[in-house]
């Protein structure tokens, strides 16, 4: 998966969960998704458009059994959710789940495989503001899944940050060569 897909993808906080699930045989139903996600209704159904706009579900174009699904999978979108569906089998519930749904928190594990200077991911990922990215890296500080070194080799010493802990198991899962 590229990061500006992962960036976008990640945007909404239900659809890397909405990705596992289909990914894991959940039928493509709006109640069974709604019901195995525990979103509220608008939220479920913003990231659910916003999976169709960004070409990984389709609206089954049958017509007949109540049963069929009403959304499926693309073939971009089968490779995607299964890298969600690992994503979220990392941190399936709870706190863990509530800080993969934020919006910065993967793509910023994706890019922190080797140690990263700060503005060094602010140019990654492109769009993301100071505060934004600030507050996501303290997140992630705080649940121990990126570490924060100074590093001191060079004359004016700056802190870097890598993934480690559940945070390495992401990167991993994601496998960026960034």
């Amino acid at each position: 998966m590229d990061l500006p897909l992962l960036v976008n993808l990640t945007s909404k906080a239900w659809s890397l969960k909405i990705l596992a699930l289909l990914h894991s045989g959940v039928p493509g139903r709006q109640a069974p998704l709604i019901a195995a996600t525990n979103a509220s209704r608008s939220s479920f159904a913003s990231s659910l458009d916003h999976l169709v706009q960004l070409g990984l579900l389709e609206k089954n174009p049958g017509h007949g059994h109540p049963l069929r699904p009403e959304f499926r999978l693309t073939q971009k979108g089968v490779s995607a959710a299964a890298i969600a569906a690992r994503i979220v089998e990392i941190a399936p519930e709870g706190d863990a789940f509530a800080v993969i749904r934020r919006s910065w928190t993967v793509p910023i594990l994706a890019l922190t495989a080797s140690p990263k200077r700060f503005s060094v991911i602010k140019s990654g990922l492109g769009a993301i503001t100071d505060r934004a990215l600030s507050q996501s890296i303290g997140v992630l500080e705080e649940r121990l899944w990126l570490t924060r070194e100074i590093d001191v080799s060079q004359r004016s010493p700056f802190p870097t940050y890598q993934a480690v802990n559940a945070g390495r198991k992401i990167n991993l899962v994601i496998g960026l060569d960034i």
